[in-house]
């Protein structure tokens, strides 16, 4: 497994699938950043030779923001839309769906597990039960 940035990408995969591994590269960047190391997209990650890989690492490096750069960037854009009170920062301080899904049914990868309202447990529902 070649390290990448601090990262370790799959070695059995082609370079151009394994480096979407890396926080902040996806289809569209990985075959761009490969293009600009003049690489051969379908060789193995485990296939590159030290040389190759430091070529891959300065360009990445050089014009890209990716990793701890990019979540700082990210968690800071967040942070701004909550501190401003926007909408999208409020839904984001609720943990709401924050692109216009319905909320209604589904959402519960944001809302979490269901919470159940009104059911009484334990010792207050059998003391319910026997007045």
């Amino acid at each position: 497994m070649p390290r990448v940035l601090g990262v370790d990408i799959p070695g059995r995969k082609q370079i151009l699938y394994s480096l979407r591994y890396i926080y902040g590269v996806g289809p569209t960047l990985s075959a761009e950043i490969i293009k600009k190391a003049d690489l051969d997209p379908t060789k193995k990650a485990d296939d590159l030779t030290p040389d190759e890989l430091r070529r891959l690492i300065d360009v990445i490096q050089s014009g890209y923001r990716v990793e701890g750069d990019m979540r700082r960037e990210v968690t800071g854009n967040i942070r701004r839309l909550i501190s401003i009170g926007s909408y999208r920062g409020l839904r984001h301080r609720r943990g709401l769906p924050v692109r216009g899904q319905r909320t209604s049914t589904n959402a519960r990868t944001r809302k979490g597990p269901r919470r159940t309202v009104g059911a009484v447990r334990g010792k207050e529902a059998r003391a319910a039960a026997k007045k």
